[in-house]
């Protein structure tokens, strides 16, 4: 669909719709959809509301869509400067800031509208604090001005098995704040391995992500340390009950896996972009397959001490 773009010429010409399409970042939408479906099949119990599902995952994933085409109106001065994002739609001028913003408010509308209408007040609730997180303080101020942009960006990234959760079940108990936690700490070796091998692009545009602020060998020690508290926040799931042996199996295998991959980050001759790569990429899998896992090794009632806490 995406035509190459040779780095030796003008950027070729889009079509209307893929102009329209790439500034909502598709590549970020579908990796959202396995998470919120992983926290509707894990709250829905087997229980499936088919409607629901399907009317939660469209409009969160509109509102996701609205987030980031107003992101990139955002973030057209810094995009300009990285060798990755110098060729978006809103850099090039294929498409101006009005009809991009536009389009993002128009998506955020929508999106929000499916979300109001046909779910619950605390899924809703979950969707617009991801979005003002996102938009409003990510995008606007820490991305650009803080080390901790990663950590408050994790917030946003964590919200979508949240929102899937309590389209179910309407209110945010034990289990979807196990999901926010253990999302939330997901994001940080997932985004710090990426920072580590687009080094060069965030130095370029000034974006102080901790690898390029405080020193990749720093980074290093956050990526073996966040997957190591992820390896207890994703045992959670199964300790409380909410799922079985099958996920506390699949949970551990992947996350020791990854902390093993990660602590090879250490060695002296190790290619470090290589090395960030993979990382970055099991993060994916590991992700992927407990949000897979949940979905099909939930436990048909919560223990009888949750219920009682939810109440």
């Amino acid at each position: 669909m995406f035509k190459r773009i040779s780095s030796s010429s003008k950027p070729e010409q889009h079509s209307v719709f893929d102009r329209y399409l790439k500034v909502t970042k598709p590549g970020i939408i579908m990796g959202n959809l396995i998470s919120v479906a992983g926290g509707y099949f894990l709250a829905a119990r087997g229980d499936i509301d088919w409607l629901l599902m399907l009317v939660t995952i469209i409009g969160l994933s509109l509102v996701v869509a609205s987030g980031c085409a107003i992101n990139n109106c955002i973030d057209r001065d810094i995009d300009a400067k990285m060798q990755r994002t110098r060729n978006r739609v809103t850099v090039t001028g294929e498409m101006s800031l009005k009809a991009a913003l536009a389009h993002g408010l128009v998506l955020g509308v929508v999106g929000f509208s499916l979300l109001a209408y046909f779910t619950n007040e605390v899924a809703v609730f979950f969707a617009a604090f991801g979005y003002f997180v996102y938009v409003g303080l990510y995008s606007l101020y820490f991305k650009r001005n803080s080390v901790y942009g990663t950590l408050i960006g994790s917030l946003s990234g964590a919200v979508p098995p949240v929102v899937g959760y309590c389209a179910v079940t309407g209110q945010f108990d034990a289990g979807a704040a196990i999901l926010l936690v253990m999302f939330s700490i997901w994001q940080m070796p997932h985004s710090y391995a990426i920072a580590i091998f687009r080094y060069k692009d965030y130095a370029a545009a000034g974006i102080p992500v901790l690898p390029v602020a405080q020193g990749i060998q720093k980074a290093k020690h956050h990526i073996v340390l966040w997957i190591a508290v992820f390896a207890v926040a994703s045992a959670m799931l199964p300790l409380t009950g909410y799922v079985g042996v099958g996920f506390m199996a699949v949970a551990a295998c992947t996350s020791l896996w990854w902390l093993g991959m990660a602590v090879k980050g250490y060695r002296a001759d190790i290619d470090v972009n290589r090395w960030a790569r993979q990382v970055f990429f099991f993060s994916i899998i590991t992700v992927t397959a407990l949000s897979i896992t949940m979905s099909l090794d939930f436990r048909a009632v919560a223990p009888d001490y949750l219920v009682m806490l939810a109440h």
